[in-house]
């Protein structure tokens, strides 16, 4: 399996713990310093990254991205991908990418839709749970998404029956995302009441994480 990551602190974290439990090879493919990822995959994670769709003049590999994320598509390979993964999938089948002004920090309320409860991957979450945001980019509904999804900006979606994405952090631990918040310089709210948001919320969203990374991977194993 291919992690494709943006940077340092945006790991697979909880993601690779799954994978490598379940006896898989992850392989970690940093695009900024490596370029276009390689085919060959039996299926593919991408994370997110404090970059932005929009800045492909100062981040040149985003179009190497954009290229990398409609061939996996067009391949069929297994795809799951997560917040600045979600945003490049976006604007890699044509829909837009922007910026939303105070950035999201913490758990948001979100629903399933009917097509995410039904989903082989989302319907593994309860039809309404507070799932944790970090971003201040959103995307718009692709054409070809199935809307998986929503809360206070698009949240899930699907395209064709092998790319799952989602605009929250199913993958993350504590203090990376306090290490997020503290370089985020219009924090909603104070990174103490962030933290202890953390500690209430993040043991129980983590295990709703691992159930989700095990969805994803039974059904690349089955296709």
């Amino acid at each position: 399996m291919l992690a494709v990551t943006h940077g340092p602190a945006v790991q697979p974290e909880l993601f690779g713990d799954v994978v490598r439990e379940q006896g898989h090879e992850l392989r970690i493919w940093d695009i900024p310093t490596q370029g276009l990822p390689p085919r060959g995959s039996d299926a593919v994670l991408v994370f997110g990254g404090d970059q932005n769709v929009g800045e492909e003049l100062r981040h040149p590999w985003l179009h190497d991205e954009y290229d990398a994320l409609r061939r996996f598509v067009t391949e069929e390979t297994p795809l799951f991908a997560v917040c600045l993964g979600a945003q490049t999938l976006a604007r890699a089948f044509g829909a837009e990418v922007s910026s939303i002004g105070t950035p999201l920090a913490g758990f948001y309320e979100t629903t399933l839709t009917d097509a995410g409860a039904a989903d082989p991957v989302l319907g593994v979450l309860p039809r309404r749970f507070e799932a944790l945001n970090a971003n201040g980019y959103a995307f718009t509904w692709p054409d070809e998404a199935i809307v998986l999804a929503e809360g206070p900006v698009p949240q899930a979606y699907r395209i064709g029956g092998c790319a799952w994405a989602v605009q929250f952090h199913p993958e993350v631990r504590r203090d990376q995302v306090l290490d997020w918040f503290r370089e985020e310089p219009t924090l909603p709210r104070t990174l103490d009441d962030l933290a202890h948001e953390l500690d209430d919320k993040l043991p129980a969203w983590q295990e709703l994480g691992r159930r989700l990374a095990g969805a994803f991977l039974r059904v690349a194993a089955a296709g």
